[in-house]
């Protein structure tokens, strides 16, 4: 063996609000979400063809133009195009409006929403719009990329889009931004098509001359962020009326949207920067009545736009989040634990509650989730031995939903914090039998740091060895690149001198000198961690005290083995302490750790798996290893008490202190 051991319902968000119409939902924030939800980026031009066809009594008919200008229906009356629709349409009443409003919202198909839209006479130009977004939902709902060529066709579908392309300025304001947006659902869009230049233009001319509220200003921000990008100048018009406005007066939604506009255009964010502060400031009040969508959606754009002064906002969304992890979907479970992440946010309410999801879900949980889940342990040393025990079963019962980066990235944590799950002689031969079905498909620097991490833990990848020390695979791990990066040298020494010493039955080929770095300890990259100043100088002080001078140890000593040993004492065959000047007559080194909390995982006395590696690396080379952690350490209260508690820790095998 390998590794041996030593709301998602439209009825139920969506409403489009028309002035003197019922409104669906009792709340105007609620009523608004919809529009904002539910889009995204949709389709192909309309065809020439569309300006051919229209409503005519209640259903379509077929259509031809004599002068390739003029639209009438064969055999009917020709009635003006311009003058039909210049008198004023004939509402609906109120509640036959809402009942279909309600009966759009209710339909699950694009045949039964064509169908019931054929039936309305007349079909007032907001309905329309709020029809062409069902139908766009739906196809995202199937997750087709672009509609089927039948609903494209389909001279209800081209009606509806007429309807809204000729007389834009009928529109609400509300069925303005909903008609754009349904534009958006489904790629590709073409922005040069007759309906959206009709659209936008009709946008711009109500943006000119202030007739758009708050909401819609915020709806038609994000339809133009995601068609046109930071430098439409219609976006910028738009950024600037939002900062015209009273914060207090928009709905928790609306400053959802703003997060939203901002993230799409990230290299514009200096330019708003004070407006964004000031949103930071206020949105605290509004986290408690955001969807689990919406904190999702405002922690990924934090992390888009680098707020990292925005602390109280993260903290109060923070605490919302430990509510809502049953109901986030994958995606935005994984951009919380991304956010979580970048900003060094940890709590330990919101990791009880995650090993609480994951344990319910158990075998059911998503691979990219679980993946997601352990990165987030790793980055923050967080050693939750539920998680990690459900996630080792999963991948032994399911390691084929993996690919080679998520296998990694999977196995990585335990190397890292220094743990094995209870089924570890199962977890890691599921992990030596997918490495050897499928080697050739792990990228060579993915597969060095999977190696690299069982090694930590003492699953010695003794078979692979071979591999990664083989000239052809050093050529692989280099690339296109002049050199080899740091880390993966580092590695690759690391692995070399596991087999040296603790594999001395491996034969195998060695990794040659030039790639073996001289030292562990780096800047970046490194494997070690560095020293807690604090506690080094309080030991520094009790060595001092207990040894009478400071000529008797050393300091950040590199050794011939890579590895850099905090305090190194020097002992002649007596028991007598040495100068650190001293070269010969040396009987034993004691390296003296000083092991502060970033060493250990998060709140725990458990070590890192680079440190217990470099301590168990030490003591095979010969070296007394005395561990000095934090923990102990806090527990001392005058100097005496540090003195005679180093004095335990080094002479402890002596009833004479010699020095």
């Amino acid at each position: 063996m390998a590794f041996i051991t030593l709301r998602r319902a439209f009825c139920h968000t969506s409403g489009f609000w028309i002035p003197g119409a019922v409104e669906i939902h009792p709340a105007n924030h609620v009523v608004r979400k919809a529009v904002k939800d539910r889009l995204r980026v949709w389709f192909c031009s309309l065809q020439p063809e569309l300006s051919r066809v229209r409503f005519h009594h209640a259903y379509c008919k077929n259509f031809h133009s004599e002068n390739g200008n003029d639209l009438h229906p064969v055999g009917e009356p020709w009635v003006s195009q311009a003058q039909e629709w210049s008198q004023p349409e004939q509402s609906l009443r109120n509640e036959d409006e809402e009942m279909v409003f309600r009966r759009l919202s209710s339909s699950a198909s694009f045949e039964e929403v064509l169908s019931f839209v054929s039936t309305l006479d007349p079909l007032p130009v907001a309905l329309a719009a709020a029809a062409l977004l069902r139908i766009c939902e739906i196809g995202t709902r199937d997750g087709k990329q672009r509609l089927p060529t039948g609903v494209l066709e389909n001279p209800v579908f081209q009606a509806l889009c007429l309807r809204c392309e000729r007389d834009p300025s009928h529109l609400t304001s509300a069925g303005l931004v909903t008609a754009l947006q349904s534009l958006l659902l489904l790629p590709p869009v073409d922005p040069q098509s007759r309906l959206m230049l009709s659209l936008m233009a009709e946008c711009q001319r109500r943006l000119r001359r202030g007739g758009l509220e708050v909401h819609h200003l915020c709806v038609l921000g994000e339809s133009l962020a995601r068609l046109q990008g930071a430098s439409c100048e219609t976006l910028k018009l738009v950024l600037s009326h939002l900062q015209s406005e009273n914060l207090e007066t928009f709905a928790p939604e609306d400053i959802v949207s703003i997060y939203r506009i901002l993230q799409a255009c990230p290299e514009e964010v200096d330019k708003h920067q004070t407006f964004l502060n000031t949103v930071n400031n206020f949105s605290p009040s509004i986290v408690p009545y955001l969807s689990p969508k919406s904190i999702s959606d405002v922690l990924s754009a934090l992390v888009a736009l680098d707020q990292t002064h925005a602390r109280p906002l993260l903290i109060k969304l923070g605490k919302y989040v430990v509510r809502y992890i049953p109901r986030f979907t994958n995606e935005e479970l994984r951009k919380v634990l991304e956010a979580f992440v970048y900003f060094g946010h940890s709590d330990k309410f919101f990791t009880e509650a995650l090993e609480q999801h994951v344990a319910a879900l158990c075998l059911a949980l998503d691979p990219a989730i679980a993946v997601s889940v352990m990165e987030y342990c790793s980055r923050k040393r967080i050693l939750s031995k539920p998680i990690f025990n459900v996630v080792a079963e999963i991948f032994v019962c399911q390691s084929e939903k993996f690919s080679p980066t998520q296998i990694s990235e999977l196995i990585e944590p335990f190397g890292k914090l220094n743990y094995l799950p209870p089924n570890a002689p199962a977890l890691f031969r599921k992990v030596e039998s997918v490495l050897l079905a499928r080697l050739r498909h792990f990228p060579p620097k993915t597969l060095l740091r999977l190696l690299h991490s069982c090694a930590l833990i003492e699953r010695h990848p003794v078979n692979f060895m071979p591999k990664i020390f083989s000239p052809l695979f050093l050529q692989r791990l280099q690339g296109k690149e002049s050199y080899l990066d740091r880390l993966s040298l580092a590695q690759l020494t690391q692995l070399f001198l596991t087999s040296v010493l603790e594999c001395p039955f491996y034969k195998g080929p060695r990794l040659l000198p030039k790639y073996q770095v001289k030292s562990f300890f780096t800047p970046c990259c490194s494997l070690e961690t560095p020293m807690d100043l604090h506690l080094y100088r309080s030991v520094v002080i009790g060595l001092i005290d207990l040894l009478g001078s400071r000529l008797y140890f050393a300091s950040k000593v590199l050794t011939p083995y890579y590895y850099t040993i905090d305090v190194e004492i020097k002992l002649d065959e007596d028991g007598f302490v040495l100068p650190f000047t001293v070269d010969e007559d040396i009987h034993k080194r004691v390296a003296l750790c000083v092991d502060g909390p970033q060493r250990f995982c998060l709140d725990s006395k458990h070590l890192l798996g680079k440190e217990a590696i470099k301590q168990r690396h030490l003591r095979l080379l010969g070296y007394q290893v005395v561990q000095v952690p934090y923990h102990e350490l806090e527990l001392l209260k005058s100097r005496l008490e540090l003195v005679e508690y180093l004095q335990r820790k080094l002479f402890s095998q002596s009833s004479t202190v010699h020095w």
